[in-house]
């Protein structure tokens, strides 16, 4: 399967801003075995007066700019192909969530995939007692790990409503459990702190989402939006898994990776700074189709 995406975001600003700096995260990076992005553009406007193209540590990609003239409005546009390979069938191999935490006590590998960088806490997530109370009560440490993880996931979008004017981007987790509601970005940190209670290494995944329109609907053209799930350690055997909270399913080949990080803050679509006074406005738009699907598209809870 190969789709096509194409990203928006634009901002607007009350007074012009100059002397901008941005970290720019939103071409789906290429993983062997799962996805492999084939062509992409990025544009910048204005046009920037510096760019270059790093990878982080976790081997996101990413796009440096600067802007040093003033400008009122700025926008990212990003057209690209990703080839999906097909899902492996699902096979729980994990240990228990006690004979996890075991593992990763005794755990010396530093690299980039490993788990310990996954255990918190981060610049955006604390420990929570009423999510760590939440999550040890759903949960069984006698359970594998891969269980738990299902469990936890379900669990969690039971009791949260999705509403995308109760949060913030700044909006911590503590808070959005708190009101039960909120975006992809709430329920995968609350999610990440609810493993992470149960010793189990979870990150943060930003990336696009394919979604299908109801039965007779036809799919509406930038409706959707960049997507938030959670990846967890569930052993040497096992590796790691995905989970979308929001969807309260198993991530298979309409999860589009674009990074792994931490929380939000390691992958965020947009970061930097700039010089201005007042406020801003942003907007963001994304269509994500197969390429045999034509203009057809629907909306994504995200």
């Amino acid at each position: 399967m190969i789709y096509s995406i194409r990203l928006t975001i634009s901002h607007r600003y009350d007074q012009p801003a100059a002397n901008s700096r941005h970290l720019i995260r939103v071409v789906p990076k290429t993983i062997v075995g799962r996805q492999l992005l084939k062509t992409h553009h990025l544009e910048i406007s204005p046009g920037p007066d510096e760019t270059s193209d790093v990878t982080d540590f976790f081997g996101n990609r990413e796009t440096m700019c600067a802007l040093r003239a003033a400008h009122r409005n700025m926008s990212i546009q990003l057209a690209c192909h990703v080839e999906m390979q097909d899902t492996p069938q699902w096979c729980d191999l994990s240990p228990t969530a006690q004979d996890l935490r075991q593992s990763w006590e005794t755990w010396t590998d530093l690299g980039a995939e490993s788990p310990l960088h996954f255990l918190g806490p981060t610049p955006r997530l604390s420990m929570d007692a009423a999510i760590s109370d939440f999550a040890k009560d759903v949960c069984d440490p006698k359970n594998s790990v891969a269980e738990n993880v299902l469990q936890l996931g379900q669990a969690l979008h039971d009791i949260m409503t999705f509403d995308s004017s109760a949060t913030t981007v700044d909006t911590d987790a503590s808070e959005a459990f708190q009101l039960k509601r909120g975006v992809c970005q709430d329920m995968s940190h609350i999610m990440i702190l609810g493993l992470q209670a149960l010793g189990i290494p979870a990150a943060y995944v930003s990336g696009y989402l394919r979604t299908l329109p109801p039965e007779g609907g036809v799919k509406l053209e930038g409706v959707d939006a960049m997507h938030a799930w959670v990846r967890a350690w569930c052993g040497v055997n096992q590796g790691w898994i995905e989970y979308d909270p929001t969807n309260a399913t198993l991530v298979g080949t309409d999860h589009i990776v674009v990074g792994f990080g931490r929380d939000y803050s390691d992958v965020s679509p947009v970061s930097g700074h700039l010089r201005s006074s007042g406020g801003q406005i942003s907007a963001q738009s994304v269509d994500v189709a197969a390429l045999d699907e034509g203009k057809q598209a629907g909306t994504v809870r995200d």
